[in-house]
């Protein structure tokens, strides 16, 4: 189709028809068909009005009729609806066919293939119910009897003079038919490669399906190995942390220097050994599915005071002023105290890990909802801050901002990996606003109240706890960086 022809076209089919390709194509072939196929019907038109010796009633109807047909392109483009122009088209033309075969030749007469055309018509618009169009023409023809048994069929036009139009009629039914039979041999070509499509689709998603399976279970097999190593690691761990601080309390003071630095080495690289096993041990926890809240009430205030006093010192250690923020009266609240308390230590470790001479300021407050009472809580800090292009990726598993980063400032990359999974865990979530040169902000919220059945949905009911306190405990003395 030209594009000229198909910009004209286009003009009168509604706009939800481009939506399916299917759909588009049979709106196209509705409006051409109803373009020119009134125009192959004029020679008719014109020959029964120069050959009926009194046009009247009858010729008119006709040829108004004809006419009709430009309508439906209109009604198309202002009620939107494929169905009821197809409708109101195969019916105009069954009355058209019957009306020109009663008063104009009767079983003979030019206009009887029309009616033929005019099934056909009703089958290919309405597949679907095919009883709608047998019930239509059992109704017109049902008419047509009734005209005919009451008044006989009038003779108008003799049987000769029509001869000429009867082979001008079937010649233009004949045309217009192969026109269709052309259009609806391409659209089963098309549907046939649809549905080849269809099934080349399903199969390979099928096979996408089981190696997305065979996926998962590796990856589960995986973090399970993860978590039993890691665990198996601890144990060892411990005992290294707690006979050096054994040697420690048993050197006598003013004794030799070297030895304190020494031991003090060994106590600080254990445990931040121990730090990196147990973000470890946690994260594939959760990607295996096999963690749980330890929900409990606790104070928040008290908390807080926890977890300032743990970070204060890498805070200070960069010349950075530690802010607190109560925002709002705090209370209690009834959560896993532990993940809570390793959310914020990871964010402010980070804030202060990343910030010289600066500000890190936590700020909490008790948003009360509509949803319940949620825990919202800001780490801002004046930082080196971090581009939008690295923010998209932070939160991704041992993914640092990038390697000069990384090198500089030491980490594994775990840290807001695994916050961010502990706040889900938790029913909440977390974010991060950032500038470079001009700090970050990173706030994550988290209902107040979690209960004890929805802590028991986020682990199997066979699950052993695999972290000792004494680990949960020495935990939070570590900061954690991304």
């Amino acid at each position: 189709m030209r594009p000229s022809v198909q910009h004209i076209v286009d003009w009168f089919i509604p706009q939800s028809a481009h939506l399916e390709r299917s759909d588009l194509s049979v709106a196209r072939n509705f409006v051409l068909t109803h373009i020119f196929g009134p125009l192959m019907s004029q020679s008719m038109c014109v020959f029964l009005y120069r050959t009926d010796p009194n046009p009247g009633f009858a010729c008119f109807t006709v040829i108004a009729c004809v006419c009709l047909f430009w309508t439906l392109p209109f009604v198309l483009k202002f009620t939107q609806n494929i169905k009821l122009a197809a409708i109101l088209s195969v019916e105009l033309l069954a009355f058209t066919a019957l009306f020109g075969t009663y008063f104009y030749g009767g079983a003979s007469s030019p206009c009887l293939p029309w009616l033929i055309i005019a099934l056909l018509l009703g089958f290919f618009y309405f597949s679907e119910q095919p009883m709608l169009i047998v019930a239509l023409f059992a109704v017109n023809v049902t008419v047509f009897f009734i005209a005919y048994i009451c008044t006989d069929f009038p003779e108008i036009v003799s049987a000769s003079e029509l001869s000429v139009v009867t082979w001008i009629s079937i010649v233009s039914a004949t045309l217009y038919m192969s026109w269709m039979a052309i259009y609806y041999s391409h659209v089963m070509s098309m549907r046939s490669q649809i549905e080849k499509e269809t099934e080349r689709y399903l199969a390979a998603n099928e096979q996408l399906q089981v190696v997305k399976e065979l996926a998962d279970a590796a990856n589960r097999a995986k973090s399970v190995f993860l978590a039993k190593m890691s665990h198996e690691l601890r144990t060892p761990l411990n005992a290294v942390i707690g006979y050096s601080e054994l040697i420690l309390e048993n050197i006598p003071p003013g004794t030799d220097e070297t030895k304190q630095k020494d031991v003090r080495s060994i106590n600080a690289a254990g445990r931040h050994l121990l730090s990196l096993v147990v973000d470890v041990l946690d994260l594939s926890k959760i990607e295996a599915e096999t963690i749980e809240l330890n929900v409990e009430t606790f104070d928040l205030a008290y908390l807080l005071d926890q977890v300032v006093a743990t970070v204060k010192p890498l805070a200070e250690a960069n010349g950075n002023s530690l802010i607190v923020q109560h925002l709002t009266p705090l209370g209690s609240m009834q959560t896993d105290q532990t993940k809570l308390r390793q959310i914020l230590v990871n964010l402010l470790s980070n804030a202060s890990k990343f910030t010289k001479n600066g500000n890190v300021t936590l700020s909490v407050r008790m948003d009360r909802k509509s949803t319940g009472t949620w825990l919202d809580v800001r780490v801002r800090d004046t930082g080196i801050g971090i581009s939008q292009a690295d923010i998209a990726r932070l939160f991704e598993n041992f993914r640092q901002v990038s390697a000069a980063t990384a090198h500089q400032y030491g980490g594994t990359g775990l840290g807001l990996a695994l916050s961010q999974k502990l706040c889900t865990l938790m029913g909440g979530s977390i974010g991060v606003t950032s500038e470079p040169g001009r700090g970050s902000v990173f706030s994550f919220c988290i209902p107040a109240e979690v209960s004890e059945a929805a802590a028991e949905a986020s682990a199997p009911p066979d699950h052993s706890p695999l972290v000792a306190p004494s680990t949960a405990a020495l935990k939070p003395a570590l900061g954690v960086s991304f």
